[in-house]
């Protein structure tokens, strides 16, 4: 079976590249199974602060590779939305990178993600109307949290493509770089988010999955600001001295059973 998941490392960021690109990178049953445990380890790697999501060559993902959806039960949970939820869950900030098709399951897995940059020239398409899938009850949730109820009818109720232009208006992407400016525009998205508090981020992710499930914040944000005051104080200090703080916050070990995962070098884009 074609394609594969590969993930490099490089100064804070793991870039993980979705790679079948004969099919514009379709994910195949084996491609989504890879996701989970891989997500798994850079959770709990100190040395990765932040996830780029990205394609190989020209396209972020065409979707689900049809010839591998066969022999799957209705009602079951199914590879892709085992590998969106633990997206979601990844405690760090995750950034899509996007050119070409995104459409499908690459929709899904772009949707799942915190934040989506975007070349001009990507299409974007979420497509079960045309195979006569029911969107997962998780995923249409949050899709319809992204875009709102009027927007996600559309895409989901036509399976239409819409350019990257609509997909900014309706806040299907975050913001849109020209052609050819994509890598250059994450690279540095990815430095800032490096550079920036970890409590904040794992905070402020936290709070605002809680309130989407309108989970009670009092106590979760008490339990925040008591582990932060020693990262308050570097940030105060650091303002007050004109320097690039030094935040002490690193996050636990996650409470998971170990797993190999291979990471490879480089990642290809």
């Amino acid at each position: 079976m074609t394609g594969r998941v590969s993930c490099a490392i490089d100064d804070g960021v793991a870039t993980v590249v979705l790679d079948n690109p004969a099919k514009r990178n379709a994910m195949t049953t084996q491609m989504w199974s890879a996701l989970p445990p891989l997500l798994d380890s850079l959770a709990g790697n100190p040395d990765v602060r932040v996830v780029v999501v990205t394609g190989a060559g020209d396209s972020f993902s065409a979707g689900a590779d049809i010839s591998t959806l066969t022999g799957l039960t209705p009602g079951e949970p199914m590879p892709a939305t085992l590998a969106e939820d633990a997206l979601v869950a990844f405690p760090k900030p995750v950034v899509a990178a996007i050119r070409g098709w995104c459409v499908g399951g690459g929709c899904q897995l772009a949707v799942a993600c915190d934040l989506r940059v975007s070349e001009e020239s990507a299409r974007f398409g979420i497509t079960p109307a045309k195979i006569g899938v029911v969107y997962p009850a998780r995923t249409t949730a949050r899709l319809v949290e992204l875009v709102g109820p009027a927007a996600a009818k559309f895409l989901l109720f036509t399976g239409d493509f819409v350019d990257a232009e609509r997909a900014l208006r309706i806040g299907l992407v975050d913001e849109l770089v020209p052609v050819g400016g994509l890598d250059a525009r994450v690279a540095e998205l990815a430095r800032t988010l490096a550079s920036r508090s970890q409590l904040t981020q794992h905070a402020a992710k936290d709070l605002i999955h809680a309130a989407l499930a309108g989970q009670p914040l009092t106590e979760r944000y008490r339990r925040w600001a008591g582990e932060g005051r020693a990262e308050l104080a570097e940030g105060v200090a650091a303002f007050a001295e004109r320097r690039a703080p030094e935040f002490p916050w690193r996050p636990p070990a996650p409470a998971r059973p170990d797993r190999a995962v291979p990471v490879e070098g480089p990642a290809r884009p």
